[in-house]
């Protein structure tokens, strides 16, 4: 992998790329370069002009938050008893590696988008650093900005023009120019599959071609790092398996992702790592397989009828957890009163908790046995569903506060 050099040019604080000059000396220090080509299409006098050079090396992590919080003012009436602020991220802390795609899962309302815009210096955090490949995000927002692409939740096309027109506008922002421009337009055109609908108006584009559009521009200027919040929420299925297999190659090709989901599907397939937020709070962290297996045992799913009313499915689960095989359960509200079980492993048991509910009295409408996924760990965590805390978040969601967090920079 080649050492990147990111310059920052003290007289005008504009930034640019060099290639991999090792003469240049060691990291952190300030050196008086001659006249240097670099990409703006002219010459630049460094003569008797200090630089400092920010070496990015392949041991460096991708990522690196320690301690960041972040909280918002919220509004309420004299008489309410509500806090002033709200903690949106509360003291989180993780390191993505080199080459890895990093998931962040939680529901709504977990930080998990105040988190990206921290570390896509959007917002500043009011505590703790982060660094993305060894650069100091909150002392230098201005040189990490040139180290990834960025896609946020909401798209923000201008409907008057192409998708192609979109791409060279930002291409010109990247600074993108001659035959390099002309490449990488081209490129992320057909990794994305956007060929038939890259020279139509925005307006005219379905929310999953300007999904796959946000991705295009985030990948334009080749970054070694995307930050994506949410990027298939609501898409077709096609759509989300393009999204998916482009993000699969660039983590092939060396790229590093940082992303966030609530969907445990994706974050299963694709993350290397997760860290799991709820309120802003890490609750688990490592490998979705070591994850996994730390809890032991299957999952087992059981209703009792097709629509069970809830007390049925409570006098069911009392008689379950007095079973040898059954080491914890609970309800699933969202399942329609479904039992949700931990049981031990082995072919036996599915055949001795169903006698178990028969001779009892009780109908069994369907059974399902399965390894533990990402969402049993977050069960055992904090006691309910992702679906579940999914839907306590978006009823808690202040739409005036979410409002004001987007337009602030």
């Amino acid at each position: 992998m080649t050492t990147t050099f990111v310059l920052q040019h003290y007289s005008h604080k504009r930034l640019f790329y060099a290639p991999s000059y090792h003469c240049f000396g060691k990291h952190g220090k300030s050196y008086k370069l001659k006249n240097l080509c670099l990409r703006t299409r002219e010459f630049l006098l460094f003569h008797l002009l200090s630089c400092q050079i920010l070496e990015i090396t392949p041991d460096k992590p991708a990522v690196k938050v320690h301690d960041l919080s972040k909280s918002f003012k919220i509004e309420k009436s004299r008489d309410s008893k509500q806090p002033s602020r709200v903690d949106s991220v509360k003291q989180v802390s993780f390191v993505a590696n080199q080459g890895e795609v990093f998931g962040l899962l939680g529901p709504n309302a977990s930080g998990k988008t105040t988190l990206l815009r921290c570390l896509a210096t959007l917002i500043a955090p009011d505590s703790g650093s982060f660094e993305i490949f060894g650069v100091d995000g909150v002392k230098h927002p201005d040189i990490v900005r040139r180290l990834f692409g960025y896609v946020g939740q909401e798209e923000s096309f201008d409907k008057v023009l192409t998708g192609r027109e979109h791409l060279k506008l930002f291409a010109d922002l990247y600074h993108l120019s001659g035959s390099e421009l002309r490449h990488n337009i081209e490129a992320v055109i057909q990794i994305l599959n956007l060929e038939e609908f890259i020279d139509r108006l925005t307006g005219t584009y379905s929310g999953g071609i300007k999904r796959r559009l946000d991705l295009a521009i985030a990948l334009l200027s080749r970054p070694p790092l995307l930050i994506l919040d949410e990027p298939s929420v609501g898409l077709d299925v096609t759509s989300r398996s393009i999204i998916w297999n482009v993000l699969k190659g660039y983590r092939e090709n060396g790229g590093s992702v940082v992303l966030t989901s609530h969907y445990l599907e994706e974050v299963d397939i694709l993350a290397d790592q997760v860290l799991i937020i709820e309120k802003g709070r890490v609750i688990a962290q490592g490998r979705p397989r070591d994850l996994k297996e730390s809890l032991g045992g299957d999952r087992v799913t059981i209703r009792i009828k097709e629509f069970t009313p809830l007390d049925e499915s409570k006098a069911a689960l009392d008689i379950l957890l007095k079973s040898e095989w059954v080491h914890g359960g609970n309800i699933n509200l969202s399942l329609g009163n479904a039992i949700e079980l931990v049981v031990s492993s082995g072919d036996m048991v599915a055949n001795g908790i169903q006698k178990i509910l028969r001779e009892r009295g009780f109908q069994v409408f369907s059974y399902t046995q399965s390894k533990p996924s990402l969402g049993d760990v977050y069960l055992a965590a904090t006691g309910r569903t992702l679906l579940e805390a999914d839907m306590v978040g978006r009823d808690s969601r202040d739409p005036k506060r979410m409002k004001k967090e987007r337009m602030t920079i």
